[in-house]
């Protein structure tokens, strides 16, 4: 039975994905686990790169987009997919480590993980990105946390471990990705945020620039407030 399915948005990352193929699988080798990279309308080389590499890798699955969605749609695509109850993220960039996987499944496994359903990686303190960006997103978070009160340090990172029952529970909207922490704390769910390791990117470009980081970020803010004012938790029901 899988443990773990890693799930990859990737787009136009064709320089990217055969390395973090491999990482992932050095990561997890020892375990049952499933890699799925969602192609999102890539216009390179990505999907034929990964299609050979299944040959070598049986654990990995790639899915595709007939167009490019945005990176919450696929990750909602690969979580959808999933086989293992638990599910890790990474983004197709290769900035996160896919050797901090099993560090969040340590966390998950401990005597303080038990009820946390969602694990946050934190790359405050090895993060990598130029100084422009860490600035954009030191703005979003401090906005972000101060708004919604969710006690999460780095929500924009992109590795992550959470409950896949509990994630397909959650409301679908673009950028949602972005909000996980108060999407389950929504639900009643703990969050816990670990400390992970950062990378510069070695390889291609960046999809995102200050307008989709900030002010987009806002009028999401905006919306994930309404959602947690409408919600109203279900009664808990017996059968007899």
């Amino acid at each position: 039975m899988t443990e773990i399915s890693v799930v990859v948005p990737v787009c136009n990352e064709a320089e990217n994905v055969e390395p973090l193929a491999r990482e992932i699988h050095a990561a997890l080798s020892t375990r049952d686990y499933e890699m799925i990279f969602i192609d999102d309308g890539s216009t390179d080389a990505t999907a034929a790169i990964l299609l050979a590499l299944k040959q070598e890798l049986p654990q990995l699955r790639l899915l595709k987009h007939s167009f490019r969605s945005g990176q919450s749609a696929a990750v909602a695509t690969g979580v959808r997919a999933a086989r293992g109850p638990w599910v890790a993220t990474l983004d197709g960039d290769g900035q996160n480590d896919p050797a901090d996987i099993p560090k969040l499944i340590a966390e998950r496994d401990s005597p303080a993980g038990r009820g946390v359903q969602l694990f946050m990686g934190n790359r405050k303190a090895s993060r990598k990105d130029t100084a422009f960006r860490k600035l954009q997103s030191s703005i979003a978070n401090g906005v972000r946390s101060g708004l919604l009160g969710d006690g999460t340090p780095d929500t924009g990172c992109g590795i992550k471990l959470f409950s896949r029952e509990l994630f397909l529970e959650l409301p679908r909207f673009d950028h949602m990705h972005r909000f996980l922490p108060a999407l389950f704390q929504r639900h009643g769910a703990r969050v816990v945020s670990v400390p992970v390791s950062h990378r510069p990117r070695m390889r291609g470009t960046s999809k995102y620039g200050m307008l989709n980081r900030l002010w987009v970020g806002i009028v999401d803010i905006g919306g994930v407030m309404w959602l947690r004012r409408r919600y109203k938790p279900g009664l808990l029901v017996r059968e007899e």
